[in-house]
């Protein structure tokens, strides 16, 4: 077992752990273009993304999710441990294949992807064993980065659950298709959501014109907390006290996948530093921005 793998974890990151197939053009494309580019295959997936971007900022992130026991599957533990992720207490499935996800990716932005997490669903609570079995204290009081790869079952089921009703909660939806499932965190006033403008506006079953806007709507549903995105638009970090908006550094676009992922950790891992919320926002748009800038090595 690597070092890495010996440390007691700062944060759990659940959900999805996969490859990520992107495809890169520098022009700008539409529906049906054909155009040079580059294709890569990396690590990737919500929870898996975070992680990586922990363990840039100096924390010891472990994951719980679900991994084939196939080539795709060993390899992919591999890189995992490479970056500094603890993966022991990921399920290893051996009637399950390996997830992945498939993005295109023009100068104008994401084009189109398809997210394959079919093994995560179906693998289910087998993934939170290690908190119910012992390998983790429980209940566990740590700091939790969760996305919403999951089903809304087992995300219903996490937000009520005695073993993490101690932990400080960080959910993201991983996409807008998903967003819906992050419901029963705003329901039951648990965790700090981050979402983006169009995620929140389906959480509220309202239309946003602004970040601020959008986190005073999920606030007054019921969310304890909400961290609300717009691309370069001004962010907001929402809670009980106060609304903080700032406007994020203007930067040629590079990437898109996993911006929003990148966001989310260096906003996790300032306030695990101690950082004020203004600070702490102010970081997180720095971070997401040199990333999309295409300056942050994956």
């Amino acid at each position: 077992m690597s070092d890495t793998n010996s440390k007691t974890p700062d944060i759990l990151c659940i959900g999805s752990v996969l490859w990520d197939v992107i495809g890169r053009s520098e022009t700008a494309m539409r529906q049906g273009s054909d155009m040079p580019g580059r294709i890569s295959r990396l690590p990737g997936g919500v929870a898996l993304n975070i992680g990586m971007a922990l363990a840039r900022f100096g924390l010891k992130p472990a994951l719980l999710s679900a991994v084939g026991r196939d080539t795709e599957g060993d390899e992919l533990i591999r890189a995992c441990a490479l970056r500094g992720l603890n993966t022991d207490y990921i399920y290893r499935s051996d009637d399950l294949p390996t997830d992945q996800y498939m993005a295109v990716e023009g100068a104008n932005g994401l084009i189109a992807a398809i997210a394959d997490a079919h093994s995560l669903e179906a693998a289910g609570d087998k993934i939170l064993r290690p908190l119910s079995d012992g390998s983790l204290a429980a209940p566990y009081r740590g700091a939790v980065a969760l996305d919403g790869n999951l089903t809304l079952d087992l995300l219903a089921h996490v937000a009520q659950s005695p073993l993490l009703a101690q932990a400080d909660l960080r959910v993201a939806p991983a996409s807008p298709g998903k967003a819906l499932r992050l419901s029963p965190f705003v329901q039951s006033g648990r965790g700090t959501l981050y979402v983006n403008l169009e995620e929140a506006g389906l959480l509220c079953e309202a239309p946003f014109e602004s970040s601020a806007d959008a986190a005073a709507g999920l606030l007054a549903r019921g969310a304890a907390r909400a961290v609300v995105t717009d691309g370069g638009n001004p962010a907001t970090v929402g809670q009980s006290d106060a609304l903080i908006t700032m406007t994020p550094p203007q930067v040629h676009v590079a990437r898109v996948t996993g911006a929003g992922d990148t966001f989310m950790a260096a906003h996790i891992a300032a306030e695990l530093r101690g950082r004020d919320p203004q600070s702490a926002l102010s970081d997180a748009l720095e971070a997401a921005a040199l990333y999309v800038s295409g300056e942050t090595k994956i």
